[in-house]
């Protein structure tokens, strides 16, 4: 009876160790490289699937090079991915399904989808929280703004163009960036082996 205990505990063992040594499959992240410095992105690929899949394409179209953050507020956001330095709006694809829905909350660092009063209107704008912004999240009878990354390096960089005074600029009458910040490139970080 001891022995079979024994056997059975070692097996136990041998299995958790075995499951140990399994390579941990983390999200999938990017890095923005812009022209006020990197910002890694880790994406919450099981939360908000379809708009993380939505996200990635952009990414790999290489639709985000030379877009520039075009609505900086301080202490709430700020918003890039439509337009270019010439205020030209890029065409984008398909808008999305809200996943607003996802149980992650719009706290600082965090990423969500820009999209206009249509919930399910959301194509290749994003913006980054600069604070917990609670009133963005899904409540009862507000659809909320789906949150799908958080910046894991780089919010220093983030913060800094947020400090860049703003004002009016191509079509839009307030909150852009006197000087102009744009994504110089984005690419999707491979998992170090």
């Amino acid at each position: 009876m001891i022995d079979a205990g024994r056997q059975f505990a070692a097996a136990a063992l041998a299995a958790v160790l075995a499951l140990a040594a399994l390579p941990v499959v983390a999200d999938t992240q990017v890095r923005l490289n812009t022209s006020h410095g990197a910002i890694l992105i880790e994406l919450f690929d099981d939360k908000a699937p379809a708009t993380v899949d939505n996200f990635l394409t952009y990414v790999r179209d290489g639709f985000y090079e030379d877009t520039i953050f075009h609505r900086v507020i301080p202490g709430f956001v700020v918003q890039v991915g439509g337009f270019t330095a010439d205020f030209e709006r890029k065409a984008t694809r398909a808008p999305i399904e809200n996943e607003a829905d996802n149980g992650l909350k719009n706290r600082r660092g965090t990423l969500s989808m820009a999209r206009t009063n249509d919930p399910h209107s959301a194509t290749s704008q994003f913006f980054i929280n600069l604070a917990d912004n609670d009133f963005l999240d899904r409540q009862a009878g507000k659809p909320g703004y789906a949150v799908f990354g958080r910046v894991i390096e780089g919010l220093d960089n983030v913060e800094a163009i947020a400090a860049i005074p703003t004002g009016a600029a191509g079509p839009f009458r307030q909150d852009v960036p006197r000087e102009t910040v744009r994504i110089e490139s984005a690419d999707i970080v491979e998992p170090a082996e």
